[in-house]
């Protein structure tokens, strides 16, 4: 998913914001709480919500979640005393604006690769699992017959877990929900690692003519 707003490009596929050209550096929860609001955008999302998605299992603050919000505003150059994008919507949670505007993507080809095997990835769901018949069979022991997902959509890639016992963990993490994948993340579906790979699509070569 790549997003417009205002000067900044939001770029899910890839994790990064760049602000007229130039990255901006968020943390990795401003990030993905950026992500989630521009994935509900213009719906406003509770706080419990919020939580949930960005501290499943974990106590804390107001003030932590209030602190993304001041991040995220300072690094696309929006204002909580005027805001363009990021709306609060009082006693309740927070907005993003319907200001954001898609921005078409190319087609990338994707793969997942663990040990000596390498697996392509199609648009769409693709299941990994214990179970034979799914798009990324993995015969162990720590696997659930349907483990997790990834959906590849318009150049998005995103993994969810499908309530698996032993859990599917990202960049280090067990992630609650869906979850942007980007070009070399790490996964671990049970005890098994792997990384995904996203590749540009390759452009047709163009004829010279003199």
């Amino acid at each position: 998913m790549r997003i417009s707003i205002g000067e900044c490009i939001f770029d899910s596929l890839r994790r990064e914001v760049r602000r007229a050209g130039e990255p901006v550096h968020l943390s990795p929860k401003a990030f993905e709480l950026l992500g989630v609001l521009l994935d509900r955008r213009p719906s406003a999302l509770s706080k419990d919500e919020l939580f949930e998605r960005l501290w499943p299992n974990t106590f804390v603050t107001e003030a932590s979640l209030a602190g993304l919000v001041a991040e995220i505003r300072r690094e696309i150059g929006d204002d909580a005393r005027d805001p363009r994008y990021l709306r609060t919507v009082h006693g309740y949670g927070y907005a993003f604006s319907a200001d954001g505007t898609r921005v078409a993507d190319d087609e990338g080809v994707y793969r997942l690769i663990w040990g000596m095997r390498e697996v392509p990835l199609t648009g769409g769901e693709n299941v990994l699992g214990r179970e034979a018949g799914a798009a990324v069979s993995i015969d162990d022991a720590t696997v659930s017959r349907h483990h997790a997902r990834i959906l590849i959509d318009s150049g998005r890639a995103v993994i969810e877990d499908l309530g698996s016992k032993n859990g599917t963990w990202l960049r280090g993490t067990r992630i609650a929900g869906s979850q942007a994948l980007a070009d070399g993340d790490q996964i671990r579906v049970g005890s098994v690692p792997m990384t995904f790979r996203c590749f540009a699509a390759q452009r047709p070569t163009e004829t010279h003519r003199s």
